[in-house]
């Protein structure tokens, strides 16, 4: 019986061979790069890079839904590598096949990647857990939940890391492990971080990563992750790793700019570094090294290539056939060391940073880089004495300053540190220091430190420093018998922790940390990588849905319960005024104020309230004398106070002893409209009355409306005049009443002329061009 099972496992083999066999001769009869990208033969390079974006833009799996997408992809992919190749190319051109594929002849053993199915050799060679395929990526650089919390995040603030997110049944990642490969062994000379994590074995990790699909790349830096989406080759990988890197951390240095950097030392506390090249970008490698020392030196590159920069190198005699860096440190015009080489690898980069970390007497600036500076002594022969200038910044500190860096510059004992403090930025260190009262600025003191608690051992020296001869030699022979006796410490302190002289730069820091927050944001919604964004996307819509949900609420609420009060209150005072409700329909949007806000039209105001007016915005002006000023304005702040919660009417008064002649110049675009209040022989003899006009002014649009003064003190039924015609069997007796109608009246139909207006039914007289304002009218 078990001989039965075993003939007919073997039979099953043998037949899943020849289909497979098959299969793949058929595929690989298919499969042709050139084809699959739609480019000749004879296609250029950027031909193929170019048709290569737009087919992998448009067949990625996470943005089109076709269930053959993936593949389409992964073959778009393998025939931009194999193009793009020059040797892969040949070889396909000649014999047609790559180094990933081999000749179909009996004797040869056949690699196949088909639907997501990986053979190599026999049926029975699966990559799966086989040591000698898979050790370089399992072993080397996996990566677990505690050893990614306690030593990838913190490291990632000096490297970043570039991880791969794999697992055992992960049929396309054996796909891309030779790129892994090639890309894992050139970023691991640089110094990048790697790591492997295996979502079979790692889930919490994963998780935590936010990392739900495999194969999947990510990088993290400053203890941030961010997702690769891109194709996996080697330039897209390496270019992913070094914008992981943050902005400005080198500056391109000329001939323009060098000293301004260079100067920089005193602000930024730190030394400078100058790298010398001939490549117009940056340098991975020494965008890495500014990563890890940022907090020490400040960066800056110098392009070779460039006209710019020929007075750089002609100045510090920069040998242009091999890269150079120079390190600055108070001294601008000379470097204080140098390296040059053809190839600089890491390790010297490092030990040639390493050395120059600090300024010859840096400022002690906080507690960290007075720990560097100045560490706790450990054993014996490990002793460091800090040399302790306290001073001002005033310039009557000068020459002190001056005078100690140049003792600290031909120091030339690793036992001796020299350093300087401001009093005035660490007030609680200087006073412990300077117990004595008649202790003032500037003063040397010769300190040692106990232990981590702020014990120290010092010594002040006696005298004072003003940078003498006297002060030179004194403060010489106090350190010749330091190191003879180092007893002469004889007074003890506790120190206070230093103060973050930095922390001003918290704000700018804090904004570049979230601009690279919501570019990463950004960049994850522009991918479609929503599995890792739903629950920041659900909880911003939550919140938003249950704000606007307020506040539609209680906007609702608020304008029902106020409505029937404030319209019953202006209907009483209307009532006590002896006014008609003109503002029972009142406009859109209710009052925001308790007032109408007025201003007056002249030639200042003209150009912002009329001429210049925004788009769809109507300036309201009523014209007055000085004698109805008081009485008219009251009025027609009674009539329009309910249209004052539009935002796009302005209202405005123009007083007429000033400017007649403008009125008249404006109003000649209106003569339709225009009933002469005047007998008709007498119209040459008397002035037209225009108080109490009011004109709608729209200045973006060139037109006006007009209302003209009406009688209602017998006649309430009586209709306006405004639309330029009205009765001509009441024109005469408007005439004659005009002389007697009162002050007080003349507005009384204006409400229900706003009404027309805010409905847009009132007649339009266009106007070429709005005269000007500036010329006043001299009464006669």
């Amino acid at each position: 019986m078990a001989m039965m099972r075993m003939v007919v496992l073997l039979l099953s083999v043998m037949m899943v061979n020849v289909v497979l066999m098959d299969a793949k001769v058929e595929s690989t009869a298919e499969f042709d790069p050139y084809k699959v990208l739609g480019v000749t033969r004879s296609a250029s390079q950027a031909e193929i890079k170019k048709v290569y974006k737009r087919l992998a833009k448009e067949w990625h799996p996470d943005k089109n839904k076709n269930p053959e997408a993936e593949d389409m992809f992964i073959k778009i992919t393998k025939s931009y590598e194999i193009l793009t190749n020059e040797e892969k190319r040949a070889s396909y051109d000649r014999y047609g096949q790559t180094d990933n594929t081999h000749p179909y002849g009996r004797h040869h053993g056949f690699r196949h990647f088909h639907d997501n199915f990986y053979f190599d050799e026999s049926f029975f060679h699966f990559p799966f857990n086989n040591k000698g395929g898979r050790d370089f990526a399992d072993s080397k650089y996996t990566l677990h939940f505690n050893q990614y919390i306690n030593e990838v995040v913190p490291d990632s603030f000096k490297r970043p890391y570039l991880i791969k997110i794999t697992s055992d049944w992960c049929f396309s990642c054996i796909h891309i492990e030779p790129v892994w490969k090639e890309t894992v062994q050139e970023l691991e000379t640089l110094g990048i971080g790697i790591g492997v994590v295996d979502v079979g074995y790692e889930r919490r990790l994963a998780n935590h990563l936010g990392a739900h699909q495999t194969p999947s790349f990510l990088g993290v830096v400053n203890g941030k992750v961010a997702f690769f989406h891109y194709a996996v080759v080697k330039g897209h990988l390496m270019q992913f790793v070094e914008d992981l890197l943050p902005q400005r951390l080198v500056e391109k240095v000329t001939d323009k700019n060098y000293q301004e950097f260079l100067k920089s030392w005193h602000e930024l506390n730190k030394p400078h570094v100058l790298l010398f090249d001939q490549v117009p970008s940056v340098p991975l490698l020494y965008k890495l090294t500014a990563f890890a020392y940022k907090d020490y030196v400040q960066f800056g590159y110098v392009d070779q290539g460039l006209s710019e920069t020929a007075d750089l190198l002609r100045k510090f005699n920069i040998n242009t056939y091999a890269p150079t860096m120079l390190v600055f440190k108070e001294d601008i015009e000379k470097p204080a060391d140098i390296i040059q080489a053809k190839g600089m690898k890491k390790q010297i980069i490092d030990e040639f940073i390493s050395n120059n970390k600090f300024l010859l007497a840096p400022r002690l600036v906080n507690q960290k880089l007075f720990d560097e500076l100045c560490p706790v002594k450990q054993f014996h022969r490990r002793r460091k004495y800090c040399v302790l200038l306290i001073t001002g910044e005033e310039e009557s500190f000068t020459t002190g300053n001056e005078a100690f860096l140049s003792l600290a510059s031909v120091n030339t004992n690793d036992v001796l540190r020299f350093a300087y403090v401001y009093q005035r930025r660490q007030q609680p260190l200087c006073d412990v220091l300077l117990k004595n009262k008649d202790s003032t600025p500037p003063q040397v003191v010769i300190l040692e430190r106990r232990n981590g608690a702020g014990k120290i051992l010092y010594k002040p020296v006696s005298g004072g420093w003003n940078g003498s001869k006297e002060d030179k030699h004194k403060l010489l022979e106090e350190l010749e018998r330091l190191q003879k006796d180092p007893s002469i410490l004889n007074n003890d302190a506790f120190l206070p922790e230093l103060n973050n002289e930095f922390t001003s730069m918290f704000l700018i820091r804090w904004i570049y940390t979230a601009y690279d927050y919501l570019s990463e944001i950004i960049d994850d919604l522009l991918h479609n990588n929503w599995r890792e964004m739903m629950p920041l996307l659900s909880l911003i819509f939550s919140a938003l849905f249950i704000l606007f949900g307020t506040v539609v609420i209680q906007a609702f609420s608020d304008s029902s319960e106020e409505k029937h009060p404030k319209a019953k209150a202006k209907e009483a005072s209307n009532a006590e005024d002896g006014s008609p409700n003109t503002s029972s329909t009142s406009s859109s949007r209710p009052p925001k104020k308790s007032f109408v806000e007025v201003t007056e039209l002249t030639d200042i105001t003209y150009t912002s309230n009329l001429v210049k007016l925004r788009p769809g915005h109507i300036n309201v002006v009523l014209v007055l004398t000085d004698p109805t000023k008081n009485i008219l304005l009251s009025k027609f702040a009674k009539e329009v106070y309910s249209f004052t919660g539009s935002f796009t009417l302005h209202f405005s008064f123009l007083n007429v002893d000033k400017h007649s002649e403008w009125m008249a110049a404006v109003l000649e675009y209106a003569q339709d409209a225009m009933q002469i209040d005047t007998d008709e022989d007498e119209v040459g003899s008397r002035k037209v009355d225009y108080t109490g006009y009011v004109l709608a002014l729209n200045g973006h649009k060139k037109y006006l409306c007009l209302f003209k003064p009406v009688y209602t003190g017998e006649d309430l039924d009586s209709k306006p005049e405004e639309e330029g015609g009205g009765s001509r069997s009441r024109k005469g007796m408007t005439r004659s009443r005009s002389t007697t109608l009162q002050i007080h009246h003349k507005l009384d139909r204006l409400g229900l002329w706003m009404e027309r207006l805010m409905e847009g039914t009132l007649p339009r007289y266009y106007v070429p061009a709005w005269p000007g304002l500036d010329k006043i009218t001299v009464n006669k």
